[in-house]
């Protein structure tokens, strides 16, 4: 579990990126400024996310749309201890994505520095990552220009 030292006291979002086995949990203020990533399994995300809720501001939760989105909405709304506002964002690209961004966050050392990037695997689950990268394309979404 990875926490930052200070707690927000402007609402924040939380990034949730679902899965079958295990899920990806982020909580990043609108500035950007990332509090806490966790990969936690499936089983235990919604008291994880009860108990972010009771930790930070969460003012709204940003969840992947593919795969099992539909049914884990579902069970959010019916299971979460108070209801939460869920945006759908794309995630297509997302694990590549992340891949990549892992190697930024946390920077190959010894050996693992002389693979070239596109062969690095991480040595642990990014969904953590990707709920990350979620919030981020939400925020990008909310600060694009509008088309005339």
């Amino acid at each position: 579990m990875t926490f930052s030292n200070f707690s927000p006291t402007q609402p924040v979002i939380l990034g949730f990126d679902p899965g079958k086995d295990k899920c990806g949990l982020a909580v990043m203020g609108l500035d950007r400024q990332l509090y806490y990533h966790q990969v936690v399994p499936s089983l235990e995300a919604i008291t994880t996310i009860d108990f972010l809720r009771q930790q930070f501001p969460v003012s709204l939760m940003v969840m992947g749309n593919q795969t099992t989105a539909k049914r884990w909405k579902q069970q959010l709304h019916q299971e979460l201890v108070e209801p939460l506002n869920i945006v759908l964002v794309d995630e297509r690209y997302s694990t590549l994505e992340a891949r990549d961004r892992y190697w930024q966050m946390y920077p190959p050392k010894g050996l693992t520095k002389l693979l070239p990037q596109g062969m690095r695997q991480p040595p642990r689950p990014i969904d953590d990552i990707v709920a990350i990268l979620l919030i981020e394309r939400y925020l990008n979404r909310l600060t694009e220009p509008v088309n005339s």
